[in-house]
């Protein structure tokens, strides 16, 4: 006698595979045969058999393994293995501008992608991490508006917010509208940013896309082309502090030996670092002279200083200054 849901064996069957099955974790054929009934399918040995050849041809993975007296049969090769499962898992969580709620969202949706044995563990990766996420929750669609609009060649238009000390969303400049021309998205410090070219002061900006409200497609195509047709992208978010902007200047640095790697690592190794005297170098880097710049320089404990352009070491010390008054009377 046919089960209520025969015509959709097949469907069944893989799911149940799936789903239940994975290289460590089989199925017998008897658990396999109650397991589909309980799902209104009737099947025996000799159909199954032939079921299983047919999944097979279809490009599913069945294994069967002889383990003692009995025959354990489980899915194999998946479209993803565990480990790169773990390394979405983590990036998920890690992701700053991804909301807590999306985070969860997506990381259930990447545990159906294995079985439900394996997706125990991806699920325990979660629990470890407490990382401060985004509250902006339109951020996910955020992202995917921007895309559209520079696929489709179009400008945009948003608004712009800041939190306050009330812990409250305030609009910048007054709820003024900004309308750029997009070009790129970067991720840079775990943060979303739109880089774009703003017409009404001819120039290239960036703003953090989970700041953006009520972002809108024009009718207006995007301007910029040739800027942005001379524009090094991984230049720009190398000379930038924390995506801070500022004016750009080619600086030197006079660091100590130890300190190699740690501007190395900031600005890649095709910058030049020479040897100087007292087991030092010295390296010439192109930075955006931002406050958030001093501040890791400064953060070098005394190991690293500015030591041109004459300006960029003024400023410098200014920066010093203002900071050690701060401190002079507490």
């Amino acid at each position: 006698m046919k089960g209520e849901n025969q015509k959709l064996k097949l469907l069944i069957l893989a799911k149940l595979f799936a789903e239940q099955t994975d290289d460590e974790h089989g199925l017998t054929m008897p658990e396999i045969i109650d397991k589909l009934a309980a799902r209104g399918v009737n099947a025996d040995r000799k159909t199954l058999y032939l079921d299983f050849e047919e999944l097979r041809r279809f490009g599913l993975d069945i294994l069967a393994e002889q383990v003692g007296h009995k025959t354990y049969y489980a899915l194999g090769a998946r479209d993803f293995e565990l480990p790169e499962l773990k390394l979405l898992v983590d990036s998920v969580q890690a992701a700053k501008f991804i909301t807590d709620k999306k985070s969860r969202e997506l990381i259930r949706k990447l545990e159906g992608l294995v079985s439900t044995h394996q997706a125990r563990q991806l699920h325990r990766q979660v629990l470890i991490s407490g990382r401060v996420k985004t509250m902006n929750e339109s951020i996910y669609y955020n992202i995917d508006k921007l895309h559209m609009a520079i696929n489709s060649d179009s400008q945009i238009r948003f608004q712009y917010y800041q939190w306050n000390v009330k812990k409250e969303m305030e609009l910048r400049h007054g709820g003024a509208w900004y309308q750029v021309s997009p070009w790129a998205l970067i991720w840079d410090d775990e943060n979303y940013y739109l880089v774009a070219f703003d017409s009404a002061d001819a120039k290239i900006k960036h703003y953090r896309v989970d700041k953006m409200l009520r972002i809108k497609a024009l009718d207006e195509p995007r301007l910029g082309r040739d800027t942005f047709r001379a524009f090094d992208m991984a230049r720009y978010a190398k000379t930038l502090f924390g995506m801070y902007g500022g004016e750009e200047a080619d600086v030197t640095l006079v660091g100590e030996a130890r300190l190699a790697g740690v501007v190395i690592d900031r600005f890649g190794k095709d910058i030049p670092l020479v040897p100087v005297e007292g087991d030092k170098f010295e390296a010439k880097v192109r930075v955006a002279v931002s406050p958030q710049f001093f501040g890791w320089v400064m953060g070098m404990g005394g190991g690293l200083q500015i030591t041109g352009p004459a300006p960029v070491v003024k400023r410098m010390r200014e920066e010093v200054k203002k900071l050690a008054e701060q401190y002079l009377n507490i």
